[in-house]
């Protein structure tokens, strides 16, 4: 016999997970919330994209009063009191995930913790301080997260940390992230700015791999100045632990000998818990790499089982398993809803953001797929110039016959606020002259969208451009 008896329980309280539950609740379902963690919010709002992006704001504080110094106003070099900075950035998280109590409360949402494994197809079992319950179910939502990847071979040490790891600030005097993606260097651009010597390590041939080079490039250069060392191509084949620091030995055309660290960061990825919650109990089957097959409202092999979030495959997103929760939730409720994006963004919280949108001109030349592109470089832009960070640029591309925009990237200040507005076009199906057309305010640095989508058209004034379609070019 249950313990508990839900109409709709979902597990796993990040941000798709409660969204679920919310969305569900105010549709009339009875829903148990079921997560291991003492508060909602997820990785997410705990350990990921909340405090990283609190502590990547502190380092833009200081960077910008350092870069003011050559224009004629000079601070004092930043006193970096670590405990108070974190307990700033922990007391935004509990500001955050008091406010989902509340929310869970108001919805009358039953709130288990505890580590959730089925039993059965309609039966889970949750176990917390040594004591079991079984909570039954006549439908479920699996929103269970993701962890990030160990590599195999490291020393069991303290100074060996992943991102979670990196949040505690515990700074020491040199630092090497192991991988070159967005979460590694969105915690390098924290450490160096807070004064730590950091070195990137990068299997792959450029860092962030996934973007376009041309919008990593500003960054490679930026950072390329103020890092220790920044090794593409360059796989870590050894860490050895002693009391100078961590000894770690490269493999790779441009790899040094091996270099001493105070810590080592390991940011190489994600991996879906899939294989957490005995999926198999229900009936369902859990893919070679821990991802769970969902169909388009999010449901899976057993009908009245749904997936959603990191567990159901990339990318890995926050915004992203926000909109599969509605959708299964409302899928649970019995509306006719699906998960129809066209485009998902992504985007990079380092100095300078780079963020991107639908095609990319590295997978349309790998799928041969025609466009037409054009570029706004940052250079020419008043507010960019302004700002003091004119190394960025607004590329959009577009379908040769419609004109309708496929894709986007943006590398710049607040690149991950203008990457919304190429989103929405695409979405809406609008085309050059749609952007183009649009009055933007100025001087913004949203009105480089338009401006690259008039170097399309013919139309920009802002830069001298001899072909009708300026820079726009076919892949």
């Amino acid at each position: 016999m249950a313990d508990l008896r839900a109409e709709l329980v979902v597990l796993g309280g990040g941000p798709g997970g409660y969204t679920a539950a919310f969305r569900a609740a105010d549709l009339g379902l009875r829903v148990a919330l079921i997560d291991r963690s003492p508060t909602l919010g997820g990785v997410c709002l705990n350990v990921g994209c909340i405090p990283s992006k609190a502590l990547l704001h502190a380092a833009r504080v200081i960077e910008d009063a350092r870069a003011m110094a050559e224009h004629g106003i000079r601070f004092g070099e930043p006193a970096i009191d670590a405990a108070r900075l974190r307990e700033w950035k922990d007391s935004v998280v509990a500001r955050l995930t008091s406010g989902l109590d509340a929310l869970a409360r108001q919805r009358k949402l039953t709130v288990i913790r505890g580590e959730a494994k089925f039993a059965s197809a309609h039966e889970i079992e949750v176990v917390a301080d040594g004591s079991a319950r079984r909570v039954s179910f006549a439908q479920c939502v699996i929103a269970v997260g993701s962890e990030p990847v160990r590599l195999p071979g490291m020393p069991d040490d303290p100074r060996i940390i992943d991102s979670t790891g990196a949040l505690e600030l515990d700074l020491p005097d040199s630092l090497l992230v192991v991988g070159g993606g967005i979460i590694g260097l969105e915690m390098a651009t924290v450490y160096d700015a807070l004064g730590v010597r950091v070195s990137v390590a990068e299997l792959t041939p450029g860092l962030m791999p996934g973007c376009d080079r041309d919008l990593v490039r500003p960054l490679e250069k930026r950072i390329a100045r103020r890092y220790e060392r920044i090794l593409t191509g360059t796989r870590v084949t050894g860490v050895e632990a002693t009391p100078e620091g961590l000894r770690v030995s490269f493999e790779g055309e441009r790899a040094p000998e091996p270099q001493h660290y105070g810590k080592v960061l390991v940011a190489v990825g994600r991996v879906p818990n899939g294989r957490r919650v005995n999926a198999e109990a229900a009936g369902l089957a859990v893919g070679e790499r821990g991802f769970i097959a969902v169909d388009r409202q999010m449901r899976t092999s057993v009908p009245h089982i749904y997936a959603i979030g990191d567990v159901v495959g990339q990318p890995m997103l926050a915004h992203k398993a926000t909109h599969e929760g509605k959708v299964a939730a409302e899928a649970a409720a019995g509306l006719k809803s699906f998960f129809d994006a066209r485009v998902i963004p992504s985007v990079a919280y380092t100095d300078p953001e780079v963020a991107w949108v639908g095609l990319t001109e590295t997978d349309a030349k790998a799928q041969g797929v025609a466009y037409e592109k054009a570029v706004f470089p940052w250079s020419a832009s008043g507010r960019s110039l302004a700002l003091g960070r004119d190394e960025g640029l607004t590329k959009l591309l577009f379908d040769p016959e419609s004109h309708r925009v496929l894709g986007a990237g943006i590398v710049g200040s607040n690149a991950g606020d203008l990457i919304a507005e190429a989103a929405l076009a695409i979405e809406m199906g609008a085309d050059a002259a749609d952007l183009a057309l649009t009055i933007h305010p100025h001087p913004t640095l949203s009105e480089t969208v338009a401006m690259a989508a008039e170097a399309f058209e013919g139309t920009l004034t802002d830069l001298y451009l001899p072909k009708r379609k300026g820079t726009a070019q076919r892949g």
